[in-house]
């Protein structure tokens, strides 16, 4: 899928990989990054893990919030937790996405449907469609 306009370009620069540092062309976000220790890291860093699952969930928190104007629901605060995963797939890595997402003010019923619907829009979430295994979870 692509866009039909760029809205706002975002730029970000890496060096050193997984242990080394990674930041935004205009400084707001600056990482010095680390191998987890459970990959044999010393985790005195983030990982690309942690910056994605941080992204995915604010991306689909504002998709929850965009489906719910649209549809004119009123919602209460929105809370996603993300949960990423990573390991080997063969030859190469792979990622797995678990989002569990609270919405508060709807019924179980609505806050599902709503989070099927940002699901669908969420460019996250259709950056990786059929590449990562994603599991959404409503929490009451």
């Amino acid at each position: 899928m692509t866009p039909d306009k760029i809205l706002y370009p975002a730029h970000a620069t890496s060096t050193g990989g997984r242990n080394g540092l990674s930041q935004t062309d205009d400084g707001m976000v600056v990482h010095r990054l680390a191998f987890p220790t459970a990959m044999g890291g010393t985790g005195k860093g983030a990982n690309p893990e942690q910056l994605f699952a941080a992204g995915y969930a604010a991306c689909l928190n504002s998709s929850v919030e965009h489906m719910a104007a649209a549809a004119k629901v009123a919602i209460g605060p929105v809370t996603v937790v993300a949960d990423i995963g990573i390991g080997p797939a063969g030859a190469a890595y792979a990622l797995t996405a678990r989002l569990a997402v609270q919405i508060e003010g709807v019924s179980p019923e609505v806050a599902e449907r709503l989070i099927r619907q940002a699901h669908a829009v969420c460019p996250y979430s259709n950056a990786i469609r059929g590449n990562v295994d994603v599991v959404l979870t409503v929490l009451d």
